[in-house]
């Protein structure tokens, strides 16, 4: 652990507690005494006002009235939360005024060197999905669906909620329990577990037009929703390691219910494994028209006969 991280830790440790000795710090972040004593001196070089007590239980205890000294982040702490913002520009991203307010909060407290640097790379990185035409770091021009923001607020009350979709010529209300809420292709997904029909559904929120808490009627609770998911899990038949260049494939389209185990810290090569219904020919045709898209890059390790048979099918179809 780093030194400047050690100390913030500590002086978390310290607010938290109002009162501590030595021999906690050490047992805590198992650091020598000689390591706690040099901290401590640091901690009260820096304003927080620490008073030491006398006795055989003796220890510290901070001040009345006192506070943590202000959060210092070190050049590349700033580079690094300026960047995440960059990277998430044009996303549709909930909050979106707030994260506004935090990076002109983060621009008051660095230096015009600072700045200069993060002005630098907001004009030549560029992510997949940001709009070269509006490169300013704070602009609002990729607000989300009005929906995303409720759907936030309500989830962190519940995860209960029925939702009232549009279909083409009416409204029909789900009572969901929701699992997951994606972002995909410049869209917000629901991956939910229909307490109706006791199966697991993909709903996009922007057909959403109301959303409400489920009553406790119809609810079930959460060890059984995931009980009849674990009952439903079919055993993976496709396996396929992807490379960097499939990887990208995937990432610019893939199906919802999909995702990557890295193999790799640099995130070069990847392992999908998943479950297709052979019995049903859409799903067959859909997934070889996938496969075909992701290219060359891949190795199979497993995969069902009909879909091997499909793939020879089109591939002889362009190469006779």
């Amino acid at each position: 652990m780093k030194k400047v991280e050690r100390i913030n830790l500590i002086m978390r440790f310290i607010n938290n507690r109002g009162r501590f000795t030595i021999s906690e710090i050490m047992q805590e972040f198992n650091i020598s005494r000689s390591t706690v004593i040099r901290d401590i001196r640091e901690i009260e070089a820096m304003g927080m006002p620490l008073v030491s007590e006398v006795g055989r239980d003796g220890g510290y205890f901070v001040m009345h009235n006192s506070v943590l000294p202000e959060i210092r982040f070190t050049d590349d702490e700033v580079k690094a939360l300026f960047i995440a913002f960059m990277a998430t520009r044009n996303q549709q991203l909930p909050y979106l005024k707030s994260r506004q307010s935090i990076a002109e909060k983060l621009l008051g407290l660095i230096s015009e060197s600072q700045q200069d640097d993060l002005i630098f790379l907001n004009q030549i990185l560029l992510f997949e999905g940001t709009n070269p035409h509006h490169p300013d770091l704070l602009d609002l021009s990729d607000l989300p669906h009005p929906m995303v923001e409720k759907l936030f607020q309500m989830l962190l009350w519940d995860r209960y909620l029925v939702i009232t979709l549009k279909e083409e010529k009416e409204t029909k209300a789900f009572p969901i329990y929701l699992l997951h809420l994606y972002h995909e292709k410049s869209l917000w997904l629901i991956e939910g577990f229909d307490l109706k029909e006791e199966k697991k559904k993909i709903f996009s929120v922007d057909r959403i037009i109301d959303i409400l808490p489920c009553s406790m009627e119809k609810r079930l609770s959460e060890q059984v929703i995931f009980l009849k998911l674990s009952e439903r899990r079919e055993a993976a038949n496709l396996v396929l390691v992807l490379g960097p260049e499939a990887i990208a494939q995937f990432k610019k389209y893939h199906p919802l219910d999909m995702s990557l185990s890295y193999t790799d810290p640099y995130q070069t090569t990847a392992v999908l494994k998943t479950f297709i219904n052979v019995d049903q020919p859409e799903e067959v045709k859909e997934i070889t028209n996938w496969l075909l898209f992701l290219g060359e890059d891949i190795e199979i390790r497993e995969m069902p006969e009909k879909v091997l048979k499909a793939l020879q099918e089109r591939i002889t179809l362009f190469c006779p």
